[in-house]
C-alpha cells in the first residue's frame, strides 16, 4: 500500500483535473455545452434510454436532466418517444444528426488532445489511459456506493462496556 504522503498528493493531481476538463469545455461549441455533450455521449454508448436512467448516468435529478433532454432535442440531436412499458415515460434515442455532433465533437476533443500532448510517446499516452481505466474500476459505480455504504457510528465509552 503506498504511503499516506502519495495520497495526499493523488488527492491534490486528482483536483487538478479539474483545469484539463474546463479547457476541453472551452472547445465546445457554443450550442453544445458539456451537458449537452454528456447526453449526447451516453446515448451513444448506452443505445435508447429511458430519462430515469439518463439523469442516473449524468448523475443529476431529473430537472436537470429535463433542461438538457430539451436542449439537445430543440437541436434534432436527439428523439423522444413513449415508452410502450409506461406510456408516462420517454426513451431517449439519438439521431443521425445528433450523431454527426457527435462525431464533431469527438473530432474536436482528439485534436485537442492530441496538441496538448502531443511532447508524449505513444506508451506514455497508453499507461496514462491504462491507469485512469484502473481508478476508475477502483471506484466502481460511484452513484450507488454512497448512499449505499453503512454509516460508521461513534460508540461512547460507556456504550462500548
Amino acid at each position: 500500500m503506498a504511503e499516506q504522503a502519495l495520497y495526499e498528493e493523488l488527492a491534490r493531481q486528482l483536483s487538478a483535473v479539474g483545469a484539463v476538463k474546463r479547457g476541453m469545455a472551452r472547445i465546445l461549441p457554443p450550442d453544445c455545452p458539456a451537458g449537452s455533450a454528456a447526453v449526447l455521449t451516453l446515448l451513444d454508448r448506452n443505445g435508447d434510454i429511458r430519462m430515469s436512467r439518463l439523469a442516473e448516468l449524468l448523475s443529476v435529478d431529473m430537472s436537470v436532466t429535463s433542461r438538457h433532454v430539451a436542449h439537445v432535442a430543440a437541436r434534432g440531436w436527439i428523439e423522444r418517444s413513449p415508452d410502450p412499458a409506461d406510456k408516462r415515460s420517454r426513451i431517449l434515442r439519438l439521431t443521425p444528426t445528433g450523431r454527426a455532433r457527435l462525431d464533431e465533437l469527438s473530432r474536436r476533443t482528439t485534436h485537442l488532445l492530441a496538441t496538448r500532448l502531443g511532447d508524449w510517446t505513444d506508451d506514455e499516452v497508453g499507461q496514462l489511459i491504462r491507469l485512469m481505466t484502473r481508478l476508475r474500476d477502483s471506484f466502481g459505480d460511484c452513484r450507488a456506493t454512497y448512499a449505499e455504504e453503512p454509516q460508521q457510528t461513534t460508540r461512547t465509552p460507556a456504550e462500548s462496556k
